[in-house]
């Protein structure tokens, strides 16, 4: 009999084989974390104006997969062989639509996808994408940064300052830094409006949370930032680690700077790789409004 973990996947959308093993990984590393699986996601768009809106589904799949399939084929062979992964196509009118059936249907624990900052690229999962997801997933959302993938992992980066994100965010980190033997290391800031008990709370709050979360202990270490300039301690911070991982937050001066100046400072200004963690809880509303802030592309 499977458990609940394998009845509910980590699925992971993949839209070009470059980018399959990066995104892969950081599926494998959320199943593993649970003995749970990957379930590898390539979806072949169906759109209202093509000439192939009348075939079925599975007609499609069967005559004009070809593309789709190769990636699948792809994904699936540079996936973490030390977890469970399959491979699905699935038809949709667009990549939003056909990822968000296949989250229905699998009931999934949460989505992998990539985010790429550069103009002008079709081949990724980008822009009204992300958003569409950011609003409507309803199963925990990592949003990727692609390109920017560390060469080795001893230490991951979690700003933390409250709200329903943090948990997905330090789920994530979590089980990055148990594959590489990492530390992670929460960074709250003291500010104006922050005082320094709200951010021991959120930093204590975050290595709570840490500790709930499934797989193996990592060590942890806590650091209060009493600054002006937090995007400019979150800079210099992150220049010290390899991995960063943001979730939305709903108060206090980092919630400002993460939904402002961090897509134009921190993340922007850094070649580690960036996870973005939005809680499935979380659907829509102004939290999906700040998200959709941090992934924009200026």
């Amino acid at each position: 009999m499977a458990t609940a973990s394998e009845e509910r996947p980590v699925l992971v959308a993949i839209a070009n084989p470059e980018h399959a093993e990066q995104l892969a990984r950081t599926a494998g590393d959320l199943a593993r974390a649970t003995d749970g699986v990957v379930q590898i996601v390539s979806v072949v768009v169906k759109s209202h104006e093509s000439p192939f809106s009348v075939y079925t589904d599975d007609a499609i799949l069967e005559q004009y997969s070809g593309d789709a399939q190769e990636t699948l084929d792809r994904a699936t062979s540079v996936a973490p062989d030390d977890v469970t992964v399959t491979g699905e196509l699935v038809v949709g009118n667009s990549v939003s639509d056909g990822l968000l059936t296949a989250i229905e249907r699998t009931d999934a624990r949460a989505l992998v996808i990539g985010w790429e900052e550069r103009r002008g690229r079709t081949d990724a999962v980008l822009g009204t994408t992300v958003d569409r997801l950011l609003e409507r997933a309803p199963c925990d959302l990592y949003v990727e940064r692609i390109g920017s993938e560390a060469n080795g992992v001893d230490s991951v980066l979690l700003p933390v300052a409250g709200g329903p994100h943090v948990r997905p965010a330090a789920t994530i980190a979590k089980a990055i830094a148990a594959r590489n033997d990492a530390t992670v290391t929460i960074a709250s800031v003291i500010g104006a409006d922050v005082g320094t008990d709200v951010a021991q709370e959120s930093a204590v709050d975050a290595q709570l949370a840490l500790e709930e979360t499934p797989g193996p202990s990592v060590d942890v270490e806590i650091r209060l930032h009493d600054v002006d300039d937090i995007v400019g301690a979150l800079v210099d911070e992150a220049a010290t680690h390899d991995v960063l991982v943001f979730g939305a937050t709903r108060q206090g001066a980092l919630h400002r700077r993460l939904v402002g100046s961090i897509p134009r400072t921190v993340v922007h200004r850094t070649d580690r790789t960036v996870i973005i963690a939005r809680a499935g809880d979380a659907v829509g509303g102004p939290i999906y409004r700040q998200l959709r802030r941090l992934v924009k592309v200026p």
